[in-house]
């Protein structure tokens, strides 16, 4: 919560620094450069700045608040853009209508390749996330696996954001968890039914199922190969007793908060050997086991989340 606040306050900080950024070139500008011609050429900058992070709204608004603030300038110091002496001031005054629409054009470009390109952007984000469902569906061997991934996968992307994560953060935390076990496709369906206590070579075999996982997805490239490691990693333990004998720091973070989401999901689930456990049982289990198996930092970024309520899911959705 105090990163999403930062995070929010760096937001405000960046459209104060823009609009201060006029006022400073206004004041610098006026003292320190000689030619007052080249003068209007440094308020192109917050009006590219603004086309480049905040779309064509953005950059039209701040080429106008631009524009007036030459204008205003010019009136308290008439002499400003005067080229000599006899200096016409119609000529004066329509330079500098020319360089205004001039700017304001160019506000208005950019800013519309900056909002065609974000919506190519979301385009393409809501096809990955619909490729990922359609994946996620397909490597479900039963309910219990298909609604396990999806539960995961929130459940993560609630702690993601909660130790403040941004979007692309979680969004890769969230595609490790709908894909984590597709791995299983491999195994067989007597060992992943199997009630009883799996023998060591099933044991075995069941840890294969994060490699196979990965090799699965490494030819696929693109925004998916970010989350390999994610799902290499979200067996290993904390204090390197895992599937791997990564430890502490080593794991990747995301691939930390993924163990806690899916063990969570693992112990509230009920499963044909065992009745699951109530929310706040597994609570304190994942507690008991922060520093030994668990990250402890993403054990308490679960339990911020947990007492906000948003480890809990409709089973309408399911």
């Amino acid at each position: 919560m105090k990163k999403s606040l930062l995070n929010q306050f760096a937001d405000v900080n960046r459209e104060l620094w823009l609009v201060l950024s006029l006022f400073v070139i206004a004041a610098l500008c006026n003292f320190l450069i000689a030619n007052r011609g080249i003068l209007l050429s440094f308020y192109t900058f917050p009006t590219l700045f603004s086309a480049y992070c905040y779309g064509r709204r953005h950059a039209a608004l701040t080429a106008l608040a631009s524009v007036l603030l030459v204008v205003l300038v010019t009136f308290a110091n008439p002499s400003l853009f005067d080229r000599g002496v006899e200096a016409v001031q119609t000529q004066k005054w329509f330079d500098i209508g020319v360089w205004g629409g001039s700017l304001i054009l160019t506000a208005v470009a950019m800013g519309t390749l900056y909002d065609r390109n974000a919506s190519r952007m979301r385009e393409l984000r809501e096809t990955y996330h619909g490729v990922l469902l359609i994946l996620q569906q397909f490597i479900s061997k039963d309910n219990y696996t298909q609604n396990h991934s999806y539960r995961v996968s929130i459940y993560a992307a609630r702690m993601a954001a909660e130790m403040g994560f941004d979007d692309e953060r979680i969004e890769d935390v969230r595609a490790a968890a709908l894909l984590h076990d597709i791995g299983k496709l491999d195994v067989s369906r007597e060992i992943l039914y199997k009630a009883a206590r799996l023998t060591d070579p099933e044991v075995t075999e069941m840890r294969k199922h994060v490699t196979w996982g990965v090799n699965m997805l490494e030819p696929v490239g693109g925004s998916l190969r970010r989350v390999l490691p994610i799902i290499l990693a979200h067996h290993d333990r904390f204090d390197g007793f895992g599937y791997s004998d990564r430890a502490g720091e080593e794991i990747p973070l995301e691939a930390r908060i993924l163990a806690v989401a899916d063990a969570y999901d693992a112990i509230t689930s009920d499963r044909p050997y065992r009745k699951g456990s109530s929310p706040f049982e597994a609570c304190e289990i994942l507690q008991n086991k922060a520093g030994r198996e668990f990250d402890p930092k993403v054990v308490e970024a679960f339990v911020r989340a947990f007492r906000k309520e948003l480890m809990e899911i409709p089973e309408l959705v399911l």
